[in-house]
């Protein structure tokens, strides 16, 4: 390992902290700038938990809809 640090001009302890992260999280080692890195249940839950806010905010507003439309009818009515 300490030729190929050596050839790649970073340290030892560099390669084998990507080895270590690559036997972890296998394809998801090097998401990219900024990104933490998730095995696949993790990056499942967290679309999950993203998704089911959106369902969530949808209801909401369609609760507040009904509520608003519901109270113009009665007025309506009362006219």
């Amino acid at each position: 390992m300490p030729a190929i640090a050596i050839e790649l001009g970073i340290e030892v302890n560099m390669l084998y902290r990507w080895r270590k992260e690559l036997s972890q999280y296998e394809y998801n080692s090097f998401p990219g700038r900024g990104k933490p890195k998730m095995t696949d249940k993790e990056r499942e839950l967290t679309v999950l938990k993203s998704e089911l806010a959106d369902v969530r905010m949808e209801r909401d507003i369609l609760k507040k809809a009904i509520g608003i439309f519901s109270s113009s009818d009665k007025k309506s009515l009362r006219s």
